[in-house]
């Protein structure tokens, strides 16, 4: 059986918190899994320590029978000295475009006038 380590979304609308578990790879995201290893609580701020909490054997155990991690896991292994590889796909995010930026950019160029035709 293909195992992976992943999170499991719990808590409520708005107030999401994530289980780690090992579970079949194959099953759904919230359904039955095999071992819950930690948690994630997005909410509490970065340099809360309960904010990932991971079980450092069990993960290395679950990691030394073959299990894959997705790229979230991987990175709180990775920040949690548990591998030391990075994830595969880690996307880089472009700077956030203002809401009135986008309509004053392109507003100019479309009420540009045309050039005047010579006679």
């Amino acid at each position: 059986m293909p195992t992976t380590i992943r999170m499991s979304r719990a808590g409520t609308k708005k107030r999401p918190y994530y289980r780690i578990v090992v579970t079949n790879s194959r099953s759904p995201r919230d359904s039955k899994f095999i071992e819950k290893i930690g948690t994630y609580s997005p909410l509490l701020t970065n340099g809360d320590p309960k904010r990932v909490t991971i079980n450092a054997e069990r993960a290395k155990y679950w990691l030394s029978q073959g299990a894959q991690m997705s790229d979230r896991v991987h990175l709180f292994f990775n920040n949690a000295g548990l591998v030391a590889t990075k994830p595969a796909h880690s996307p880089v995010r472009g700077p956030k475009k203002a809401k009135g930026a986008e309509g004053a950019e392109a507003a100019p160029a479309a009420e540009a006038p045309a050039a005047p035709a010579a006679a």
